[in-house]
């Protein structure tokens, strides 16, 4: 029997390559809804058809007639118009892809970029559905909320780092664990100091060296941004102190990350840089699904490289730390405050090198704020600590680039 399994943020990187597991699994995985943003109706029509979806969400209303004729049109050039296939129920709005996370599935995969994909993931984990996580900011702000929501075994990490760590740690007692070794590749400028990025550009920091990502994702590994991220993620997953989760570079991206174990040893976790292996591991988990990707050749010379981490020029991760560390709303704070740093970079209103300096500023902000750690967590507070490092990241940018045009 096929598993049902919902895609939220299918016109995505994650989602278009989710899609990519299912078409070569059909006897595997049934696809019964997708959710979208709405930017891309010839996509989404697209795959709703070929995978007769039961709901299509789509969060921007105002592309929603889009979406309906698109599906009209896609279902006519394949020659459906006869009436043999549905039509998906079409919902929209900010709250569709909640209401897509609650469609009856065994998994729900949720491969949406951002804050926005907290609601999302809180709906899927109240259906009791395995909830295959690549949005990982929602792990990030919600914190506490979502593991607490999580039922054992419920949540699973589809970043190919923590994916590398759940599978090293499979079958491991906790108390045999000494550090978690997070791999980065380094981005575009792996090497360069900080004066040496200070005029890189959108497009210089969109080409990302081994990995094929959505632009926010990329822009995030360009400033390591990401990286600190996945260490807060890494200490939500797996319960270790930030002390013993460490950031190594590794340029090539076949080594995903390591657990190294209190006897000296250490498991590594190594596979081509293709998502499609996390995400089908993220579908059908704990199980393997056979041919994901091909596997690294081992008939060529092959050597891998690992560098320390240059703190001084990406400063992110340090950043990162110390708000995972304080808790709370922090993270939130760190991610939003990130989201709107880097829309203001591509649209050439902020440096890069300001981006995490003004993140790194907000951050300080907030942690010095009594109120901060004050009141218990809540899906509320966590909102309206996102909002507000949205404003203020908002008049940091805009009088950094009053100051610049002076």
């Amino acid at each position: 029997m096929s598993s049902r399994v919902v895609v939220l943020g299918s016109t995505g990187s994650i989602g278009t390559q989710a899609l990519d597991v299912v078409r070569a699994n059909p006897d595997r995985f049934d696809v019964v809804a997708l959710a979208a943003g709405g930017a891309d109706p010839a996509t989404l029509a697209s795959q709703a058809i070929e995978f007769d979806v039961e709901v299509v969400a789509v969060a921007n209303a105002t592309s929603a007639q889009d979406v309906q004729l698109a599906l009209y049109a896609e279902a006519q050039r394949r020659g459906w118009s006869a009436g043999e296939y549905r039509l998906p129920r079409l919902v929209t709005g900010p709250e569709a892809a909640v209401q897509a996370a609650r469609v009856p599935a065994d998994t729900v995969l949720n491969g949406m970029t951002g804050a926005v994909g907290l609601m999302p993931t809180l709906a899927a984990l109240e259906t009791g559905a395995t909830l295959a996580l690549a949005n990982k900011e929602s792990l990030i702000i919600g914190g506490d909320l979502v593991l607490d929501a999580a039922k054992p075994g419920q949540l699973v990490p589809v970043d190919s780092e923590h994916s590398a760590l759940a599978q090293a740690l499979r079958g491991e007692e906790p108390e045999d664990v000494s550090r978690l070794v997070l791999t980065a590749s380094g981005g575009p400028f792996r090497g360069r100091t900080r004066e040496e990025m200070r005029d890189v550009t959108p497009e210089q920091a969109a080409a990302h060296p081994t990995w094929d990502m959505g632009p926010v994702i990329t822009i995030n590994s360009a400033t390591l941004v990401n990286k600190g991220l996945e260490v807060i993620e890494a200490h939500l997953l797996f319960g270790i102190g930030y002390d013993r989760i460490e950031v190594v570079v590794h340029p090539t991206s076949v080594v995903h990350s390591m657990v190294e174990f209190v006897d000296g040893s250490t498991m590594a976790q190594a596979s081509p840089p293709d998502m499609r292996l996390p995400i089908a591991l993220g579908l059908a988990w704990p199980r393997r699904v056979p041919g994901a990707v091909p596997a690294c050749d081992w008939s060529a010379p092959t050597a891998w490289e690992f560098f320390p981490l240059d703190d001084s020029a990406f400063p992110a991760i340090r950043v990162a730390r110390r708000a995972g560390e304080f808790g709370r709303t922090a993270p939130a704070v760190f991610n939003a405050a990130n989201e709107v740093c880097v829309d203001a970079f591509v649209a050439g209103e902020l440096d890069f090198l300001g981006i995490v300096d003004t993140v790194a500023e907000i951050v300080d902000d907030h942690l010095a704020d009594p109120d901060a750690a004050a009141g218990d967590l809540s899906v509320a507070r966590v909102l309206e600590a996102d909002a507000r490092a949205r404003d203020r990241a908002r008049e940091v940018v805009a009088s950094r680039a009053e100051v610049t045009s002076r």
